[in-house]
């Protein structure tokens, strides 16, 4: 535990003056955190609370569908007052992938409209392009940053307008960079880790995202 501790420690950013207080309830966004790393969950976390998101971590992808009410079992949370804006979950997770987890959301009638980052240390294009196909709004390559957080929550607030057209934009020029990456790297499933230090890489699936809160 002091290992994970002191690992934990190094990864957080080091923030001066930072508040942890939350926004009013009419800003406030809910995340739902999915990783089954305790070190990753918590980074995450820290960073969501840092952006003034009110934050619900989970380990599994299990937990996430209780959490959700979509384990089929009644007596789960409260899920009809519940309001998630976003959800970020890891993709390889024992038991249930981020993958699985991202179809169950989908497939549910009342959260499929709710945006959905998958996450993942590596960079691999079949398995980007799986969830992306599937419905999820964005592909981030791990460690995440403090960056990728308050982007995906201004992207949120604002809606639509000039941010959708910027977005697509971006989405063309993330696709052109993983693929010339790719094939510069054709027998690594995953880009070095100075390639990915210097190159942030993320998709965007629909520029579209619904504000729930």
């Amino acid at each position: 535990m002091e290992i994970a501790g002191e690992i934990l420690r190094r990864s957080l950013p080091e923030e001066v003056g930072v508040s942890y207080g939350s926004s009013s309830d009419s800003e406030e966004l809910h995340v739902l955190a999915v990783d089954d790393s305790y070190v990753d969950r918590k980074v995450i976390e820290r960073l969501l609370r840092i952006s003034s998101c009110k934050v619900t971590a989970v380990e599994s992808g299990t937990r996430a569908l209780q959490f959700l009410g979509l384990d089929g079992e009644k007596n789960s949370v409260g899920f009809s007052d519940l309001k998630v804006n976003l959800i970020m979950t890891d993709y390889s997770m024992p038991g249930m992938t981020g993958y699985e987890l991202l179809k169950k959301i989908k497939e549910s009638s009342a959260f499929r409209e709710i945006p959905v980052v998958i996450m993942s240390s590596e960079n691999i294009l079949a398995r980007i392009d799986r969830c992306l196909e599937e419905g999820a709004e964005e592909f981030i390559v791990k460690p995440v940053k403090l960056s990728d957080v308050k982007r995906l929550k201004d992207f949120i607030m604002k809606g639509d307008g000039e941010e959708k057209g910027r977005r697509t934009i971006l989405k063309r020029k993330m696709q052109d960079d993983i693929f010339s990456l790719s094939s510069q790297f054709p027998a690594s499933d995953s880009v070095s880790s100075e390639l990915e230090s210097s190159t942030p890489l993320y998709l965007s699936k629909r520029p579209k995202l619904l504000n729930r809160g």
